[in-house]
């Protein structure tokens, strides 16, 4: 059996054996190709034909492929099924390759790790969110969280404690999170409720000593103590995260702004759950659609986008950050200029990632004429707001915009209007801005001509007009003349040299013509050569300015950002929030923006309500709310912490007044489902989220709560909820909201100080429910359930049943008679002898008979006016 192993081979085992957990995207001229179980893995996710390519002791060689100008494509897919990609390339030509011996192979290596973090093409991105590459730090009892996305440039970290991990990566929702063996063991219960799984590293990559250096290194600096006093978790997250980065992009490290410390303590808290039930940025349902953010995006650039994502993850609790946010917006929706600079926006191009492609050599002409255009609108937006009176967040983002007037000249001198995608595609340098490209274009695409016009200098210096200049494989450009002017040639030895003779024609060449030959014959590779020239000279302009161009990307992100929620506050009638540190929560018809714009979509109105959660310093504000299932609740909770959540992230908010006391934290207990994976009832899963709230509301909190108890016996469930709720009023002393259709709890009201009973308003007529959707005090006296059941379409006979059974145990409770004891009087139900609802015996109407007399279309105007005062008189008469 013949075992022996092609250098092909041997080369491929070679690389694969330094990426054991990466499928290895081997390069072989148009393709990159994959073998064994690489094969094997890759056919299978990406739907593509496994083949078979020689053998390997023996057995045959699993293959597949994917053509390299479709590979990302491909890479996508791999990445989002859960694959680590090891991109191999040829670092040679061939020919280069057999200068070293006939059977020699071309030199390949992994240039490229691609992993779900530090994705950077744009074909592999969503433009409007952010790619967050995240690594946890633990040194002894501290903890911390480093986060970066690389193809815009963020870099931020966070010390933290071990219970806010799970907060803080839900609200980053990064794709990719980096671990010690150690750590993720200890977290992989958060991870999982996260859906994350977590990348090990070893704990030399968690050195906090040396992570030090690495970043010093980094950004080119002595120490770090310019960019903030880290502590050695912080640390330690930092430098795992640039060494990963590191080994990933083998070297070529990204274009990463100095590292951003940012506090848990100025941050808006919203746990896992809670952000889950607000949909904040991805609905229950999966995806950005019903999302708060996919309501109120009115953002026209990614940036902003990316931006306002941001802002909706992680709402301020800094009044000052949070007012000056305000005063800009509200200058956005006062001011004469918002569409004119959204116009402009329009066309600013995504400056971050282009500039990330740039610094990490995988960059093209197109992302040049990005730099381009930015900062042509940039200055553009500079002159239309200079001299005006702006905020002062606006005014600073403005002052970020000027400054770029010499890139921009370079740029524009030496780009064509709309380069093409690639480097080795050519012709992204303007004609006139380098002589050399100029006159190897001429000659690569004007060749003939040249030569033309050298035949005519020939002819006119010899005396020949029939002197020609021809070509073949064998003398290549060469003079010819008949051999009846051949003595008069020969004369000119000094000038034409003699290159051969046949029986008609005789054949010369010049210095001239040789030179201009090896020109025209090189001047398509000369034309690329000096095109790759001037692009590096581009980019190395720009990387030279990225620290300026990334501030101008956040300024332009900015204002759009702020002209965006000007637009969302002038087109859905939203108002100026009054934001202090009060503990105020006063809205005056609050609606529920995702719900309302739902509704709008459907011609139908959303009934606004008011709320008031206001507390004094130290005492809770709890609204007990009761009503009927489907008659709004769950909405009116929602959109009350959706109104904090958007005053303190500096929007203007959905009701006609709102005024919010600063909120330190927003939880949320609405519905619950099972998690059969680690065997919690959604009983169990309800009582571990509402544990988290009584163990972690502070007196600045805002709790929604729906349904507490409901997952058990009516007794057990009635005494948790009625604990729950004594001990935020006398314990957490929140400001919330608490829905229940426990009526036994509105008793409470009385008694606890701060607690008031609100319920939803509804009505009822010939035994269904209307629901009015309104909130008003007092509390509900039943829960119309068996109406809500006939809604939603039970059977008759089944609607029927439960009436007589709510009847008798109604009056079995007015009676005090036992639950048992009416079980064993009701007659045994029989679905078989009840084949049809039972009948409400009804008369009809004065209104209703009047109504069947009356023909709309016999009817005069005149006629048609008096039965409508006729049907008015009986309504008021039943």
């Amino acid at each position: 059996m013949d075992t022996a192993v092609t250098p092909m081979m041997a080369q491929y085992l070679e690389i694969k054996a330094q990426y054991p957990d990466a499928l290895l995207f081997y390069r072989m001229g148009d393709f990159y190709e994959l073998f064994f179980d690489d094969a094997v893995a890759a056919s299978a996710a990406l739907d593509i034909a496994l083949t078979k390519r020689g053998k390997h002791a023996g057995d045959d060689i699993p293959m597949c492929g994917v053509p390299v100008h479709a590979a990302e494509g491909y890479l996508l897919t791999l990445i989002r099924k859960g694959f680590r990609v090891a991109v191999g390339e040829q670092l040679e030509s061939p020919e280069e390759a057999k200068k070293r011996g006939s059977k020699s192979v071309v030199k390949r290596d992994v240039v490229r790790l691609v992993t779900p973090g530090t994705l950077t093409e744009e074909s592999l991105l969503e433009a409007r969110r952010h790619n967050f590459l995240a690594a946890l730090g633990r040194v002894r009892d501290d903890w911390a969280l480093a986060w970066a996305d690389i193809s815009t440039g963020a870099f931020h970290v966070m010390p933290l404690t071990r219970a806010r991990i799970g907060a803080e990566l839900a609200r980053l929702a990064p794709s990719e999170v980096l671990t010690t063996e150690g750590v993720e063991d200890s977290l992989r219960e958060v991870l999982g409720d996260l859906g994350l799984e977590a990348t090990v590293l070893g704990a030399a990559s968690f050195d906090s000593g040396a992570a030090e250096g690495r970043l010093s290194t980094l950004f080119g600096v002595q120490g770090l103590s310019g960019f903030g006093d880290f502590g050695r978790a912080e640390l330690s997250a930092m430098g795992a995260l640039v060494d990963y980065l590191d080994i990933t992009q083998k070297g070529r490290l990204p274009l990463l702004r100095p590292p951003r410390q940012e506090q848990v303590s100025r941050i808006l808290q919203i746990d896992a759950a809670t952000r889950r039930n607000l949909e904040l940025t991805e609905s229950l349902q999966g995806g950005r659609k019903g999302s708060l953010l996919s309501v109120i995006d009115r953002t026209v650039t990614s940036a902003g986008a990316r931006l306002l994502e941001r802002r909706v993850s992680s709402p301020s609790r800094d009044l000052a950050v949070i007012r000056e946010r305000l005063e800009a917006v509200r200058w956005g929706v006062e001011g004469a200029l918002s569409d004119t600079l959204r116009d402009m926006l329009r066309r600013v191009p995504d400056l971050d990632r282009a500039l990330s492609r740039l610094g990490l050599d995988r960059g093209g002409p197109r992302d040049l004429a990005a730099v381009r255009s930015a900062l042509t609108q940039a200055g553009a937006i500079h002159e239309r707001l200079t001299g005006k009176e702006l905020p002062e967040l606006l005014g600073r983002s403005v002052v970020a915009l000027e400054g770029h007037e010499e890139l921009l000249s370079f740029l524009d001198a030496a780009l064509v209007a709309e380069p093409p995608l690639r480097v080795s595609d050519g012709g992204f340098v303007a004609a006139g801005h380098d002589p050399a490209l100029d006159d190897a274009r001429t000659l690569r695409d004007e060749g003939r001509g040249v030569i033309a016009r050298m035949q005519a200098d020939y002819a006119r210096e010899t005396g020949i007009t029939s002197l020609k200049i021809k070509h073949n494989n064998v003398l290549g450009y060469f003079v010819e003349t008949t051999a009846l002017h051949a003595d008069k040639m020969f004369a000119l030895t000094d000038r034409f040299i003699h290159r051969q003779t046949t029986a008609n024609q005789v054949r010369f060449t010049t210095v001239d013509l040789s030179d201009m030959e090896r020109r025209i014959l090189n001047a398509g590779n000369e034309a690329l050569e000096i095109e790759r020239r001037i692009f590096e000279e581009l980019r190395a302009s720009i990387l030279s300015a990225a620290p300026a161009l990334s501030d101008l990307a956040l300024a332009l992100a900015e204002i759009d950002l702020t002209l965006g929620l000007a637009e969302l506050a002038r087109q859905r009638d939203w108002c100026l929030p009054q934001v202090d540190e009060s503990r105020s929560f006063a809205v005056t018809g609050g609606r529920h923006p995702v719900v309302e714009a739902a509704l709008e979509a459907s011609g139908a109105p959303f009934i606004a309500n008011d709320c008031d959660l206001s507390a004094d310093d130290t005492g809770a504000a709890i609204t007990l709310l009761t009503g009927p299932n489907m008659a709004g609740k769950s909405t009116f909770l929602r959109q009350n912490a959706l109104i904090a959540l958007l005053a303190q992230m500096g929007a203007y908010v959905p009701a006609q007044s709102a005024h919010v006391g600063l909120v330190s934290q927003i939880f949320s207990r609405v519905g619950a489902s099972d998690d059969l994976a680690r065997g919690r009832s959604t009983f169990m899963v309800e009582m571990v989220e509402t544990a988290a709230i009584l163990n972690q509301a502070d007196a600045r909190a805002l709790v929604i709560l729906d349904e507490i108890g409901r997952g058990t016996a009516t007794y057990d469930g009635l005494s948790i909820a009625w604990a729950t709720l004594e001990h935020l009023q006398a314990v957490n002393r929140v400001r919330g909201l608490f829905a229940t259709h426990y009526h036994e709890l509105t008793a409470l009201a009385g008694k606890l100080d701060g607690v008031r009973n609100a319920t939803v308003a509804v009505k009822e007529w010939n035994g269904e429910v209307i629901f009015l959707h309104e909130v008003h005090e007092g509390a509900a006296d039943r829960s119309y359930g068996v109406q809500v059941a006939q809604l939603a379409g039970l059977p008759p006979a089944v609607i029927e049943r439960a009436r007589d059974v709510l009847e008798a145990l109604e009056q079995g409770e007015r009676e005090r008679t036992s639950p048992k004891a009416l079980i064993d009087d009701l007659p045994l139900f029989s679905a078989a002898a009840r084949t049809a609802p039972r009948k409400v015996s009804r008369e009809p109407s004065a209104v209703e008979e009047k109504l069947r007399d009356i023909l709309p279309d016999e009817l005069t105007p005149r006629e048609a006016l008096q039965a409508l005062y006729d049907l008015k008189e009986a309504l008021t008469k039943t």
